[in-house]
């Protein structure tokens, strides 16, 4: 009899390649929508699954809600990739991320507790919540220090996992994931709005893009790769916690250079802070400026994960490189805008 999972969170970009991981495994996958124009699952139908995916209706807010959909599915495992996942945007809706994305998860879990049928449960955590960071690289077992309401929100939701497995013996586990991009980025995210900015200047339909902190630099993967290190975590014996990471780090501005390179587009830099602007040298346009209202309240500097955990217990490391990665999403852009 095939298992059967639960995605919540299943319209973005992890759900989708979560989806389609789980499906080739023979997987019953059930997909939780938000009931919204704008929860679309388009992510789904680029991949070419929508149509295998059993849709159920699914509010974070709504505890007695996710209680019926749990029962009715009865999921041998359950994906909580559900947020407000914009650190912008937590600035500006602090007690709603904190809600949907902290609270959120814990109705989850609490629901998971009072069925009488097992169910293994995944948190996803993020980089994020180690901020401005203690130690470099970043381990499970680095102090947190969030530094914006959705990674505190995100923190709350992984202690409450830790605390409900360690109190009723949950097979719970949280991916401590890194930064990971692809070509389904939502194009509020500032990698995929790079590489979609770079393919609208290469194609003449803007002029350049505004970035804010030029110097964050990220510890970035590749979003398919993982979907699969969820996965691995719920197929182990005894529910953990795992860093997922590449171990590199890569400033905005590497990004930028990288997704014009891959255009034909040499870019030179002049100025300093939030007067330096990116030149393309063949032209002499400027092609990219800083805009102060993109810089965050408070900025987390640079990250940088250290996934031997995961290489030695899951078998998983990263395979597709940094440059592969931005390669793939501006040709994907290209490709939508020819």
């Amino acid at each position: 009899m095939a298992k059967k999972a639960l995605i919540i969170g299943i319209t973005g970009q992890d759900g989708a390649y979560l989806s389609r991981l789980l499906l080739e495994k023979g997987y019953e996958v059930y997909g939780a929508l938000r009931k919204r124009l704008d929860s679309s699952p388009h992510n789904l139908a680029t991949l070419g699954i929508a149509d295998s995916i059993k849709f159920v209706p699914v509010e974070l807010l709504e505890f007695t809600n996710i209680l019926y959909v749990i029962k009715k599915s009865m999921p041998d495992e359950i994906y909580n990739l559900g947020a407000q996942s914009s650190v912008a945007l937590s600035f500006e809706q602090p007690l709603f991320t904190a809600d949907v994305t902290g609270m959120g998860s814990l109705r989850v879990i609490e629901a998971i507790r009072v069925l009488d049928k097992p169910v293994k449960f995944y948190q996803a955590s993020t980089s994020e919540m180690f901020g401005k960071v203690r130690e470099t690289p970043q381990t499970e077992l680095t102090p947190f220090y969030p530094r914006s309401p959705y990674a505190a929100s995100k923190l709350f939701g992984y202690w409450m996992a830790v605390n409900f497995r360690e109190a009723y013996k949950m097979f719970i586990c949280s991916g401590l994931l890194f930064n990971h991009e692809s070509p389904l980025r939502e194009l509020d995210f500032v990698t995929r709005k790079i590489t979609y900015s770079v393919a609208r200047i290469k194609h003449g339909l803007q002029d350049h893009i505004d970035l804010g902190n030029l110097e964050a630099r990220r510890d970035w993967g590749y979003a398919p790769e993982y979907a699969e290190a969820m996965w691995l975590m719920m197929q182990q014996s005894e529910p953990d916690d795992y860093v997922v990471a590449t171990g590199e780090t890569h400033s905005i501005k590497e990004f930028v250079e990288t997704a014009f390179s891959i255009v034909g587009i040499e870019i030179g830099w002049e100025g300093r802070g939030i007067q330096e602007k990116g030149i393309d040298k063949a032209s002499g346009k400027v092609v990219v400026k800083v805009n102060p209202d993109f810089f965050r309240p408070t900025e987390v500097d640079v990250v940088r994960g250290d996934y031997s955990k995961a290489r030695e217990k899951l078998g998983w490391s990263p395979r597709t490189s940094f440059r592969d990665i931005v390669r793939i999403m501006v040709e994907h852009d290209m490709k939508l805008l020819d």
